[in-house]
């Protein structure tokens, strides 16, 4: 039973959210990292920035973190990250799960009843929008991304 434990969770997610204004054209985002640091959506402008929502408990979400920390990785120069860690878990087992599955993004946390104001709320997770390097929503991913995903989504081929 515990398999299908967080496939209940994400269908009471989807069923449960309440309708939203639609999502700004250009969102905001400034929110204080797991390590104690702003990230500021606005100060990325001029790269295409990955704002994805995972979980701890979301094995797609794990399957791939890997992929985007890569990603990032190949293209620093055009593309900046943060993950979102949509998880009511106390921040430190977020952070000895990041001990776990590292990145080389930023990851902050957004619980569950304390919302972002300008995106909606994941619907599904992981969810992953893709916002241009005009500061502009490009793209939304519902479901797993991967360096193929991105890089056509963006422009970008495998370096």
């Amino acid at each position: 039973m515990k398999l299908f434990a967080p496939i209940a969770l994400a269908a009471a997610l989807l069923l449960a959210a309440p309708a939203h204004a639609e999502m700004p054209a250009q969102p905001k985002l400034k929110v204080t990292t797991l390590d104690g640091k702003t990230f500021d959506l606005a100060a990325e402008r001029g790269k295409w920035v990955i704002v994805n929502y995972w979980a701890t408990w979301c094995v797609p979400c794990i399957k791939e973190m890997p992929d985007i920390s890569k990603f990032v990785a190949d293209h620093k120069d055009k593309v900046a990250a943060i993950g979102l860690a949509y998880d009511d878990s106390e921040k430190a087992d977020i952070q000895a799960f990041l001990v776990k599955h590292p990145v080389v993004y930023p990851v902050a946390q957004v619980p569950l009843d304390k919302p972002l104001p300008d995106f909606d709320e994941p619907r599904g997770l992981p969810t992953t929008w893709l916002i241009g390097p005009d500061g502009k929503v490009a793209k939304r991913f519902v479901g797993t991304v991967n360096e193929q995903s991105l890089g056509e989504a963006i422009g970008l081929g495998k370096k």
